[in-house]
């Protein structure tokens, strides 16, 4: 089994992200990059794949959104090239965004049916290969030097010749916002489950009655990294989903899928060294900077700018409370 293919889902408008989202796609926002360079989100996620040995890259985009983002990207390549010359920096992001294109395939989701539907969309790109799975509004920092979040997720796939999800364990008053799952302890593989049962956004009391893991901390439950390694069964899966439930229209979703994934073939969960950060959740965007920043070459002066904010930030407050009144 070799991971060579890539899914990201970006067909999602960005409601969270009003109104700049009705402007450019979220995935198209610029980030300053561990490295220095600014970029915008789809690529930082792009160079996720590709900088863990993927070689095909499929991006789910809404409606017309194909001719937008090649634009978009040819259009930022040439501007560096004929804007910037003679600058290193610009000719190394020019050619990134260069290498990008080369790889890059796209499928439209006709209709905004869910995830499941998304990913269900892709089906024609994948074929029978097992294939990474990424959210186009995620990004993944990992905490192992030298070693992206996927590459931690496609070794583990590969090792164990199965699907694999990646979790974070999650203190349970967030359990509400992910797919959380349960799971047995895998011998001599810490960190690594036997998925038993998915419960997309489970309340606190669903998951305290449904989703234990034992060995994890109180209070704690195992939920979506929003990374996974795919089977192709994934596919006819889902799409026994649509023919046999809901009204027309109605979403689809793709944890149901998941859960049959695990009842019918081998499918783990695993522990990642790293940390997710949903760019479309409040404050996300912010959170996601810093995060970039605190990994990369400007830490230093990213936490010093940082220290000085909230010391101002400290000294307002401070100021405010001794107002007359």
């Amino acid at each position: 089994m070799v991971v060579r293919k890539a899914v990201i889902t970006a067909a999602g408008r960005g409601v969270r992200l009003y109104p700049v989202a009705d402007t450019v796609q979220k995935e198209m926002l610029p980030l300053m990059d561990r490295d220095g360079l600014t970029k915008p989100v789809i690529q930082v996620i792009l160079e996720e794949a590709l900088e863990s040995g993927i070689e095909e890259v499929c991006i789910v985009c809404a409606p017309g959104d194909e001719n937008r983002y090649r634009a978009q990207l040819s259009g930022l390549r040439d501007n560096l090239l004929e804007g910037y010359t003679g600058e290193e920096w610009a000719k190394v992001q020019a050619g990134r965004i260069d290498t990008i294109l080369r790889h890059l395939s796209f499928a439209e989701q006709q209709e905004p049916l869910g995830y499941g539907h998304a990913v269900w969309c892709a089906r024609e790109f994948a074929g029978d290969d097992f294939f990474l799975l990424l959210l186009g509004d995620h990004l993944y920092l990992s905490h192992m030097p030298g070693q992206r979040c996927a590459q931690q997720l496609i070794h583990l796939a590969t090792q164990e010749q199965c699907a694999v999800a990646a979790v974070n364990p999650t203190r349970e008053h967030l359990v509400g916002g992910y797919g959380t799952l349960s799971g047995k302890r895998i011998p001599d593989l810490p960190g690594v489950y036997q998925i038993e049962k998915i419960i997309e956004k489970p309340s606190i009391s669903l998951a305290e009655t449904e989703l234990q893991t034992p060995g994890l901390r109180t209070g704690h439950y195992l939920c979506l990294f929003g990374m996974h390694v795919m089977s192709p069964r994934i596919f006819s899966l889902i799409e026994e989903n649509m023919k046999s439930g809901g009204e027309a229209g109605q979403e689809i979703q793709l944890t149901p899928a998941l859960q049959e994934l695990a009842r019918r073939e081998k499918y783990l969960a695993a522990e990642l060294r790293g940390a997710r950060y949903d760019i479309g959740s409040r404050y996300g965007l912010l959170l996601a900077q810093i995060a970039l920043g605190m990994a990369g070459r400007d830490r230093d002066a990213m936490l010093a700018e940082i220290v000085a904010l909230m010391a101002e930030s400290a000294r307002t407050r401070e100021g405010m409370t001794e107002w007359p009144r």
